[in-house]
């Protein structure tokens, strides 16, 4: 199980596609199916990553791609989406359009989130907080065709495999696991969980 493990010290760093700011990359993919001619070229089909935003401004525009924003550190945010505002408080995902005009004011200081993104034609992303329990575990099925990405918000999380095997996560840390098969969280604490679907 530790095989898969995507641990935070060794995440990708890389800028923002608008300059603004950094962002670490936990995974990415890609469908096994040639692009159309209408299909901009982004370089992944799916996305994690970790967004740090300590200023105001505008977020990059992405077209053709579905988001999901997560904060999981600080008070909060109001996202201004193609002008519509909306309240984005700490573990509530947020969906929306990459193609859209959004604009983002802090609420109370800098914030981190967690981001997911998806090309609209080839694949689909789930997003929720799960809060384990050490009483009975709590277990998470993945399905054929999917990809699932576990990531630990809190501290201590224990993820067992199919295979029996567990591993423990540190503090945004995460599990990738792919094709059927079930996974349990074994301890107390909160983690991100995403399942990306392939829609070809």
């Amino acid at each position: 199980m530790d095989g898969n493990a995507l641990r935070w010290s060794e995440y990708r760093s890389m800028p923002w596609k608008n300059g603004g700011g950094t962002t670490r990359e936990v995974a990415s993919g890609t469908v096994h199916a040639p692009l159309t001619s209408m299909e901009p070229e982004a370089g992944f089909d799916w996305r994690v990553s970790v967004a740090d935003v300590d200023a105001e401004g505008s977020f990059s525009t992405f077209p053709g791609i579905d988001r999901v924003i997560t904060l999981v550190e600080g008070e909060g945010m109001v996202l201004t989406v193609d002008g519509t505002p909306h309240q984005v408080g700490p573990l509530r995902p947020f969906a929306f359009s990459g193609d859209a005009a959004t604009d983002c004011r802090l609420k109370a200081g800098a914030v981190r989130n967690v981001n997911v993104m998806t090309r609209r034609s080839r694949a689909t992303a789930k997003v929720q907080i799960i809060t384990a329990s050490t009483s009975w575990g709590t277990e998470m099925a993945c399905a054929t065709g999917e990809t699932l990405l576990v990531m630990a918000i809190t501290e201590g999380i224990t993820v067992g495999g199919p295979d029996g095997r567990e591993t423990t996560l540190g503090r945004f840390d995460c599990v990738r696991h792919e094709g059927p098969a079930a996974l349990t969280l074994r301890s107390t604490g909160a983690v991100v969980g995403i399942r990306i679907t392939a829609l070809c």
